[in-house]
């Protein structure tokens, strides 16, 4: 009965119609952040059930990876962060939670993937350029998330050998997706490049910092975070505090325009921004 059930043809309609509702849900639809971050966990599951039902609906893949990968970075880690100087253990397993997170964002849109072209993990991590995969412009937009969660996961995993061992096969998948659509996200795609370049080893400050700009330029100034990648990823380590403020500063200072698309990553990244700036002593 229940082999009948799953193959009956109105009810994968139903499924599918709930998963393009779904894809086109999402945080980036709200523009209150604290309402967002409420609302984010019966919207993640609810999308993964769906998801399960429906594993080559690459819109809804896509939804269900950057929904994770947003949940981890804004609020997740970011309370560790913020946290931490009161409560070392506590920011820990917050840590260890994010990274879950991400990795659960991450096993979302390479799924997707694998879906799509059988192999592609295989492809991505042999050594020969002329053997890893094509991706279509439509699939661009999973391979960012897929290497944007990879990123993070690795950023908070450093003890882990094995997770950093991985940072070469995100970085290239990265790059896989910004040479078939460098515009994509109006700037994401470079500014998670200019992220990766400033963070590998042998990275070049310089070319990080362009990239930073041209994302910048892309976002034809709506977005805050090349400001505040900048601030953290170049200044930071290079220990200018002067640069540091005023990339925040200039970032603090920008006025969405009502019901902008990008307000509500910018809120949080003011928020990264403000809390930025009252730790600068600590930092520096």
């Amino acid at each position: 009965m229940l082999t009948v059930l799953t193959a009956c043809s109105p009810r994968q309609l139903v499924v599918r119609s709930m998963a393009d509702e779904l894809a086109g849900q999402g945080m980036g639809a709200e523009s209150d952040l604290d309402l967002a971050r409420e609302a984010s966990a019966f919207y993640l599951k609810l999308s993964e059930s769906v998801l399960q039902q429906a594993p080559d609906h690459r819109l809804l893949a896509e939804s269900v990876a950057a929904g994770f990968t947003q949940y981890a970075y804004a609020f997740v880690a970011f309370d560790a962060d913020r946290i931490e100087a009161r409560d070392v253990k506590q920011a820990e397993r917050l840590r260890q939670r994010a990274a879950r997170l991400y990795l659960r964002a991450q096993r979302h849109a390479m799924n997707a993937l694998e879906t799509a072209r059988p192999g592609f993990a295989a492809a991505l991590a042999r050594p020969q350029a002329s053997e890893w995969p094509v991706l279509r412009k439509d699939q661009v937009g999973l391979a960012y998330w897929a290497a944007a969660a990879w990123g993070g996961a690795i950023s908070l995993s450093k003890d882990d050998p094995d997770a950093v061992a991985d940072l070469p096969l995100a970085i290239r998948l990265a790059e896989l997706a910004w040479a078939m659509d460098p515009e994509w996200g109006e700037g994401a795609l470079t500014s998670l490049m200019a992220t990766f370049e400033a963070a590998r080893p042998g990275g070049s400050s310089q070319r990080a910092q362009a990239l930073f700009e041209r994302s910048f330029a892309q976002s034809k100034g709506r977005s805050i975070g090349p400001l505040v990648g900048q601030a953290e990823a170049i200044a930071l380590p290079a220990g200018d505090r002067a640069v540091f403020e005023t990339l925040l500063n200039q970032a603090l200072a920008f006025k969405d325009a009502p019901a902008g698309p990008q307000a509500l990553q910018n809120e949080v990244m003011r928020r990264r921004a403000r809390w930025l700036l009252d730790a600068a002593d600590d930092l520096f």
